[in-house]
């Protein structure tokens, strides 16, 4: 259990953490993620290892804070600094296990927009998907962040940069991509899972309001009992250890 207060985000970083599995190399992209995997490499996955657009790759945490994969901490010590023609390749081949992503949208299959969102009678040009989009069909596995805010909820994607799961049911079985599709959803109230390719209810965080969260959606989510993966859990708090280590790589708080 946690020893002190800690802020939504650092919760997030933990629950992101946790999706490193000891011996992964994962895709890293900016904001949380850059602490996420510095936490999983210092804790339970040792042998993980980080990957980013840039043409870094990493074993170890960075020397120092980073606000962006391209800052000198994340590049001393470095197991090489190529470029992005190198990553790429290694996600082309299937070195990548598991890939981190964000958005401006989400639907119940996991498809991300990042191009281009609805504002009333307007609409807003977003940067797009830059490596997003290779990353989410090329990834073993990806991992979704995000706030949780119920505008980023819904049926269907206004623009689907980074594709998610067939909605047939049939997960990434007869989809075009060769990756094996969004596996975990983790928002500032809750986290989820993917089964048959479409979202459920996996842990609940501490202090929230399960059925206003669920109320975010506008379709009725499936429960983790529901897919057969156990009772809905209360998401585990950032251990004291966690907390120390995430205020250490972001010492002021930019990204928590």
């Amino acid at each position: 259990m946690a020893s002190e207060a800690y802020a939504p985000r650092e919760l997030m970083v933990s629950a992101a953490a946790a999706e490193i599995e000891d011996g992964d190399t994962a895709f890293v992209g900016m904001r949380l993620p850059l602490i996420a995997f510095q936490v999983a490499v210092s804790t339970h996955a040792p042998d993980s290892m980080a990957v980013y657009e840039s043409g870094v790759v990493r074993d170890g945490p960075a020397d120092g804070f980073i606000h962006t994969m391209c800052d000198l901490p994340n590049l001393n010590r470095a197991v090489s600094t190529t470029g992005m023609l190198d990553i790429m390749s290694r996600l082309q081949r299937g070195d990548v296990d598991v890939g981190f992503l964000g958005g401006a949208e989400v639907d119940r299959y996991g498809n991300l927009n990042t191009t281009r969102v609805r504002a009333g009678d307007r609409e807003i040009r977003l940067p797009g998907s830059g490596g997003a989009c290779d990353i989410a069909c090329m990834a073993g596995r990806t991992v979704l962040l995000m706030p949780h805010e119920s505008r980023r909820f819904v049926e269907e994607v206004n623009y689907v940069t980074s594709p998610g799961h067939a909605d047939d049911g049939s997960g990434r079985e007869n989809h075009p991509a060769p990756g094996g599709g969004p596996d975990a959803l983790v928002t500032s109230k809750a986290t989820f899972g993917f089964a048959d390719g479409e979202l459920f209810l996996r842990s609940v965080h501490p202090g929230v309001d399960r059925e206003a969260m669920l109320a975010d959606f506008p379709w009725e989510v499936r429960t983790a009992p529901e897919v057969g993966e156990g009772p809905v859990t209360t998401t585990p708090e950032p251990t004291a250890e966690e907390l120390d280590l995430i205020r250490t790589f972001d010492p002021d708080g930019f990204w928590t």
